[in-house]
């Protein structure tokens, strides 16, 4: 190669040198660094005996009711509830966005041909000549990415993309809570139902025993009149906990995408009670645990890339433009060493005056930055709220629970003391019917706060942020046949 062929050679590829080497800069903009925050050592309230738990238990919390029917409606819910597929088509979403963004840090290339027969005019110079003209040629544009805007944009597009996983996630959590908070409901209004039947019954007994000494002349009209109006009053409870149970079930199957006609489907059985001993996380790995953390993190690390995509548009675009081809006036000749034609060469592009559009710009992407790392704290100390009111509320819940359970044994011995002086004529009717009364309250009672109890330690576990890695199996996210990968997020301190 000639001396000169070779100079000539240096200066065309030297400006794609120095591009190179601008390109392999840092990109500008602030480097994203997770808000660093001080987390209790323990929880304040953790009253109720508990122990540390692994990640296992955590994720599968609804198996410490050992029901096996709320096990099997919750694997069911989320293999097919409708908003789990909407949450999975807003990651779709995402990750085509985020293909749009890696698309900026292409060169794109366009192939075109043309053939064209024109005629000047006469009444210009050379003009009246009909000619034909044909080309192919090929340009390809590439914007350097100098600055680094579209490496933030990229950056960015994938966090935001990320964020939408642990949105996905976050449903899952209140998936599995909300099956698990319908069904104890419609366990609890099924067994309140139980006892108030029961007791209607043995009312319906007492009714028919104070009607019979009426008859004999050894009760008096009060005593039937009394014993009918504890009848309504036990009646008059069964409409409304039909109507929860109905409420209950209805919600089900809307969780499980059934159609809500069929209401016996998942019959009747105990209210399941959560065990006494509950595992638990530390504080520390909240953030790790609950999707909603993980998700406004990932929206706070969106936020800081877009304040790198303002900050490269303060500074001047370089781009390398290249057109190339062949072009003829004959269709013959095209193909030829002598139709070729070229152009290559940089551009840059400074805005010098705009008014002071990307100044605001920049100060706005700045002040969703700021909102961003604030609503990154407000999450993470929501989430330690909740688990401290779950918490306390378990702890005095159950401590009611055993005051009720010794109020059901010392009533019923109480009843039974009183139906029997009542028979043997040494009571008067007024303390079998308190007796009764009591009872009835009590069982009722005890049926509710077990109630609160259940529903306690669902908020415990969804507040801890349990029931989304049920859905993951060898480090992939499942949904009716799509898979959503796993997503690595910064460790949280």
């Amino acid at each position: 190669m000639s001396r000169c062929r070779l100079t000539g050679l240096i200066h065309r590829l030297l400006p794609w040198g120095i591009v190179a080497l601008l390109t392999a800069c840092s990109p500008v903009g602030p480097d994203y660094q997770l808000p660093a925050m001080s987390l209790p050592r323990d929880w304040r309230n953790a009253e109720v005996q508990t122990h540390s738990a692994d990640g296992r238990t955590v994720a599968l919390w609804w198996g410490l009711f050992q029901d096996r029917q709320l096990s099997t409606l919750i694997t069911e819910a989320i293999t097919i509830n409708p908003d789990l597929a909407i949450a999975e088509t807003r990651i779709r979403e995402a990750r085509a966005q985020a293909r749009l963004a890696d698309a900026d840090l292409q060169p794109s290339v366009d192939l075109g041909s043309s053939a064209t027969n024109s005629r000047k005019s006469e009444n210009i110079p050379s003009g009246g000549v009909e000619q034909n003209l044909f080309v192919l040629d090929f340009d390809a544009a590439w914007e350097v990415d100098i600055f680094g805007g579209s490496r933030r944009q990229s950056e960015a597009a994938a966090a935001t993309v990320q964020a939408t996983i642990e949105d996905y996630r976050d449903v899952l959590v209140s998936l599995t809570a909300e099956v698990a908070k319908n069904y104890i409901d419609l366990r609890a209004a099924q067994n309140r139902l139980r006892i108030a039947r029961k007791n209607i019954e043995l009312q319906n007994q007492t009714l028919q025993l104070t009607r019979d000494r009426f008859a004999t002349g050894l009760g008096n009209a009060l005593e039937v009149a009394q014993a009918q109006t504890q009848l309504a009053l036990l009646q008059a409870q069964i409409p409304p906990l039909e109507s929860s149970a109905a409420k209950s079930h209805h919600q089900l199957a809307l969780l499980l995408a059934r159609q809500v006609q069929d209401r016996n489907w998942l019959g009747e059985a105990p209210l399941p009670l959560p065990p006494l001993n509950l595992p638990l996380l530390l504080p520390s790995e909240l953030t790790r645990q609950r999707p909603d953390i993980r998700s406004v993190e990932r929206q706070l690390a969106t936020a800081n890339a877009e304040v790198g995509v303002a900050t490269a548009d303060l500074f001047p675009r370089f781009s390398l433009a290249a057109l190339g081809g062949m072009q003829s006036t004959d269709l013959h000749q095209l193909i030829t060493s002598g139709s070729r034609y070229w152009s290559l060469g940089p551009t840059i592009q400074w805005s010098l005056f705009d008014g002071g559009r990307r100044r605001a710009t920049l100060a706005a992407s700045e002040a969703r930055l700021d909102r961003a790392r604030h609503a990154y704290e407000k999450t993470v100390l929501n989430a330690l709220v909740e688990v401290e009111d779950a918490l306390v509320e378990f702890e005095r819940e159950n401590a009611a629970r055993r005051q009720l359970q010794q109020a059901v044994l010392s009533s019923r011995t109480a009843t039974k003391i009183s139906q029997y002086q009542y028979t043997a004529g040494l009571n008067t009717f007024l303390n079998v019917l308190v007796a009764e009364t009591t009872l009835a309250q009590a069982e009722d009672k005890l049926i509710q706060s077990e109630q609160r109890l259940s529903l306690a330690m669902i908020a415990l576990y969804k507040a801890l942020g349990g029931g989304w890695q049920q859905a993951g199996t060898a480090g992939e996210m499942t949904h009716p046949s799509r898979k959503i990968s796993q997503t690595t997020v910064p460790a949280h301190p």
